[in-house]
């Protein structure tokens, strides 16, 4: 049995969830009964196993409530980035076809419209909402008691659109028996070490499918659930020593922030209750992966999978310095890395990367995106390109969506993003193509600097020289401009769709 009602019977007062701002506290008990009378909330509005639940939702302990009451109900569940505009939240909650909606009505304006629709269940928590019943009221008359029909829910994660509209990642089937064993607790219970005795800090936003799921299979191992509202790397590293952490979960950014903290500052914590680090989501530059092994110790462990399952990649520091830049080898479905015509290439040689995958998921009203997400031999591709060496180990470029063709030659920005992080005066930095009358596209750096500069001009050129001695030329961008933020997303995600027009057509520094 794998859900935290088994925790709920056997340690009752076990802390299940803290609020790392406030350090408020939900107990396994008093979790397993909030979930339970979420369940009966939505029972009672006609809602059975394969319904479909969309949740507005800020890092919050209620966000867990509401959660294990779609788990423990069978329902597909979708958390919405609640920092998306009110039209991008509505497109997905319509898109998904929620007939139960939750919503936290001060987190975000975005929802204030949403109630106009006529859902079976509509709550508001955090404020009064037209068209939404008050959730603690309605919570308050349920049962604490499980529901007699409970079953398996599932996640239907939304893409996180860097490139695009977001799409539904809908899993095949749905109302496995409640509490039986998945291959992910097996996996985060088996390769990373969480026990009952463990102690996971969530540090990004519950609405994604990394702290989410992780935060959930925590629970379902017995473990604590340390939760930040947002990230902030001294709150991040207090967080840690206060709660004695012992799993982390990261994306590179967070890891580029923590270094970027004065080494003095950054050695006044006690971290020695940290067993492990993992990170995932977007590549990590290797000089950034070097620095975080030097401070934090051997205990990174880094994997490469996606929302949609399939493939699933992991390496260990001790592996990662022996094969700098790799993701691993894979551990869940054989790898492969083929030409634009579907023909594998030799080893280290780079194209898109695919796995053999038994998960036949679908985006969600999308046939046109699912189609291209498999080829005819039933491999799935998460649109990365890579390459294999002699070894197994996978190494990743870039996306493919991101790629520049200058002049007939593909160029993938990540590596020329990974170098300029590394210049001391860059905070964040994205590579994007331009229109090129000659070339086609042209390679533009778009730099967030750490403090502003006195001569833009100066440190563009200082920029551009930089790349020029650690790249092959042509890889280096031939203008560089400069922003006061880059579009990312809380997640860590670069969404170079973000970035305006005038970035794009700008006259080149």
């Amino acid at each position: 049995m794998e859900h935290p009602r088994q925790y709920a019977l056997s340690a009752p007062d076990r802390p299940a969830v803290i609020d790392a701002d406030t350090g408020d506290v939900r107990t396994f008990q008093q979790l397993d009964e909030r979930a339970n009378r979420v369940a009966h909330a939505l029972r009672s509005a006609g809602l059975h196993t394969g319904d479909h639940m969309a949740l507005v939702m800020d890092n919050r302990l209620e966000f867990l409530d509401v959660l294990w009451g779609a788990m423990y109900s069978g329902l597909y569940f979708t958390p919405v980035n609640w920092h998306l505009a009110a039209d991008e939240v509505q497109y997905i909650v319509e898109d998904c076809g929620a007939n139960a909606l939750i919503v936290a009505a001060d987190a975000t304006n975005s929802v204030a419209d949403l109630g106009r629709e006529a859902r079976a269940l509509q709550l508001a928590l955090g404020g009064d909402l037209p068209g939404f019943d008050d959730f603690e009221k309605v919570l308050a008359a349920q049962p604490t008691d499980p529901i007699d029909d409970g079953a398996e829910g599932s996640w239907m994660f939304y893409s996180s659109g860097t490139t695009g509209r977001p799409k539904g990642i809908k899993p095949p089937t749905i109302g496995a028996p409640l509490g039986a064993p998945s291959a992910f607790s097996a996996l985060v219970g088996g390769l990373f070490g969480v026990t009952e005795g463990s102690v996971y800090l969530c540090p990004a936003p519950l609405y994604h499918s990394a702290p989410a799921g992780w935060s959930s299979t925590a629970h379902r191992l017995g473990a604590t659930v340390v939760v930040m509202h947002q990230f902030d790397a001294l709150a991040c590293l207090e967080a840690i020593e206060r709660y004695r952490v012992t799993h982390v979960q990261f994306v590179p950014t967070h890891l580029v922030r923590i270094l970027k903290l004065d080494e003095e500052v950054r050695g006044r914590f006690d971290l020695s209750s940290l067993q492990v680090i993992v990170h995932a989501a977007a590549p990590c530059p290797p000089d950034v992966k070097r620095g975080a092994i030097e401070f934090f110790g051997p205990i990174l462990h880094e994997y490469y999978a996606g929302s949609e399952g399939g493939g699933f990649c992991y390496i260990n520091s001790e592996d990662w310095l022996a094969h700098p830049g790799s993701v691993g080898r894979p551990l869940l479905g054989a790898a492969h890395v083929t030409d634009d015509d579907g023909n594998e290439v030799p080893v280290g040689t780079a194209g898109q990367v695919w796995f053999e995958s038994e998960n036949r998921f679908e985006y969600h009203g999308d046939k046109k995106k699912t189609a291209e997400a498999w080829n005819d031999r039933g491999w799935m591709t998460l649109g990365d390109v890579g390459y294999l060496d002699d070894e197994g180990y996978l190494y990743l470029t870039d996306r493919v969506s991101n790629m520049i063709i200058s002049g007939g030659v593909n160029i993938y920005p990540r590596e020329t993003e990974d170098v300029l992080i590394g210049h001391p005066a860059v905070h964040d930095v994205a590579v994007i193509g331009i229109p090129h009358p000659e070339m086609g596209e042209s390679v533009r750096a778009v730099v967030q600097l750490a403090e502003p500069a006195n001569d833009p001009d100066a440190m563009a050129e200082e920029l551009r020289v930089y790349c020029r001695e650690r790249l092959s030329h042509f890889k280096c961008p031939t203008s560089v401009v400069f922003v006061d933020e880059l579009p990312r997303l809380p997640s860590g995600k670069l969404a170079k769709r973000m970035l305006s027009d005038d970035i794009r057509g700008m006259t080149p520094a």
